[in-house]
């Protein structure tokens, strides 16, 4: 039987694969546009793509996380600002 740590490590692997997953969607369908935008950004000043990745669904993380928490739609326009903010990281918790 597997450890809970395992579980977890699953767990956090799958959200984070499917995060990932998400944002390479949004950049490739350019929708919204400030994905496309904010990955050719970072690209140019140099960061590496895992890393833009990352950075993208750090943010996609917290707007569903506060969607889930405010039992809320998806708020887009925040969304595309916190993007458009990188590589500065939005808060946790507003």
């Amino acid at each position: 039987m597997s450890e809970p740590t395992d579980i977890d490590n699953d767990e956090e692997e799958f959200t984070e694969s499917t995060l990932t997953q998400a944002i390479e969607n949004q950049i490739e369908s350019d929708n919204p546009p400030a994905a496309k935008a904010t990955f050719n950004k970072l690209t140019l000043v140099g960061y590496e793509r895992d890393d833009i990745l990352n950075l993208m669904a750090h943010v996609l993380a917290v707007e569903i996380d506060k969607m889930l928490e405010e039992d809320r739609a998806f708020d887009t326009e925040w969304y595309e600002t916190a993007l458009r903010a990188l590589p500065e990281l939005p808060p946790e918790n507003n």
